[in-house]
């Protein structure tokens, strides 16, 4: 009922796009201010998550810390250009409402990476805020240029596969 209510109440739609606007704001913040500065570098926020995923009560489970050790540090070049971009697009496509389900989907996947690196901040507050948003669905873009583009790429989906096995659901 409660997914229902989020999904087509068209009032709620007016909520959806306030928290996608805020949440939104609170993505390209964080990455224009990475961007801008020009000098980010993830190697410390790695090097402190892998210190704790030691002890009695590690704050970063052993598999993630060794995923950050294995994969993240040694690419953390890639992940000095990923993550204020990624910031700044998933903030930029929440505010426009443009590909917004990828978006929100996108900086979900984000909290959750911080937060598995043992950081709380804001990120559960955004994480709850989120998945109103992503469970919304097209309600979360009414007031958005996804209003507009997806009838278009349905359109043109349909036109390239050449049926209508494709469509637009609520």
């Amino acid at each position: 009922m409660f997914i229902h209510f989020l999904k087509k109440n068209r009032f709620v739609s007016l909520l959806l796009t306030v928290l996608r606007l805020y949440l939104g704001w609170q993505w390209l913040k964080a990455g224009w201010g990475k961007i801008s500065n020009g000098k980010f570098d993830a190697s410390g926020f790695i090097n402190g998550a892998i210190k704790n995923m030691s002890g009695e009560h590690p704050a970063v489970q052993p598999w993630w810390g060794n995923f950050l050790k294995e994969v993240a540090l040694p690419y953390v070049e890639l992940f000095n250009v990923i993550v204020p971009w990624g910031e700044f697009l998933v903030g930029l496509g929440l505010i426009l409402g443009i590909f917004t389900s990828f978006s929100i989907l996108m900086g979900l996947t984000m909290n959750f990476a911080y937060m598995l690196s043992g950081t709380t901040s804001t990120n559960p507050q955004m994480l709850l805020l989120g998945m109103f948003i992503l469970v919304g669905g097209i309600n979360a873009w009414k007031l958005g240029l996804d209003r507009w583009l997806m009838p278009l790429l349905v359109k043109l989906i349909n036109k390239k596969v050449g049926s209508k096995q494709f469509s637009q659901s609520a």
